[in-house]
C-alpha cells in the first residue's frame, strides 16, 4: 500500500468511493449524489488553502482518500480542522484507514495545527474505535441532528489535541 498525495487524475476513483459512502451509508449526510465538477472544485480547494488530500493505493487502485479542512469560518478556529477518511468497500478491513490516518496526523502536525476534530454518526462504531486509537477523545454527543434513510441519526464528536498546553502566539 502506497499513501500519498492525491492528484486531479485521482478525482473519478474518488468520486466513486465518496458517492457510495452518499448511497450506502450514513457517513456522509448528504443526500445527493456528487459530480466530478464538484470533486475537483473540492480538490481545489482543499490543496488551495494548503489542506492534505491523500489517497491510498493499492495495485495502482485507489482504496481510500483522507483529508482535512477548515473546521469553522471564523478565524478564532483557524488552528482547528475536520478530518475525513473514507475507504472503498472492496479494500475495507486491510488496514487502509490506519494508513491513511497516520499520515494524515503527520500532516496535521508538520502544519501546525492544534486540534483534529472528527464528526461521526454515532452508530459508526468503526470510525469511533479507529480514532480512539490515535488518541482521540469523545468530547459531545448531539442526538438527532441530522436525518438520512428515514430515520434520525445522532452526531459524535471526537478531537485529538496537538501540542496540549501550548498557547500559539500566532495571530
Amino acid at each position: 500500500m502506497l499513501v500519498r498525495d492525491a492528484r486531479e487524475s485521482d478525482l473519478p476513483e474518488i468520486l466513486v468511493i465518496h458517492n457510495n459512502a452518499i448511497a450506502e451509508t450514513t457517513a456522509i449526510w448528504d443526500t445527493e449524489l456528487a459530480d466530478l465538477a464538484e470533486r475537483q472544485a473540492w480538490f481545489a480547494a482543499r490543496t488551495a488553502a494548503g489542506y492534505p488530500v491523500l489517497v491510498a493505493e493499492i495495485d495502482g487502485r485507489v482504496a481510500g482518500y483522507a483529508s482535512y479542512g477548515q473546521f469553522r469560518p471564523k478565524s478564532g478556529y483557524r488552528y482547528s480542522v475536520e478530518n475525513s477518511v473514507y475507504v472503498a468497500d472492496s479494500f475495507q478491513r486491510r488496514g487502509v484507514a490506519t494508513a491513511l490516518m497516520t499520515e494524515l496526523l503527520v500532516r496535521a502536525r508538520k502544519g501546525g495545527v492544534h486540534v483534529m476534530i472528527a464528526a461521526i454518526e454515532s452508530s459508526n462504531t468503526t470510525s469511533i474505535v479507529l480514532h480512539e486509537k490515535f488518541g482521540f477523545a469523545i468530547t459531545g454527543q448531539m442526538p438527532e441532528v441530522g436525518q438520512k434513510f428515514g430515520r434520525w441519526m445522532d452526531l459524535t464528536l471526537m478531537q485529538c489535541v496537538f501540542n496540549e498546553g501550548v498557547t500559539s502566539n500566532r495571530e
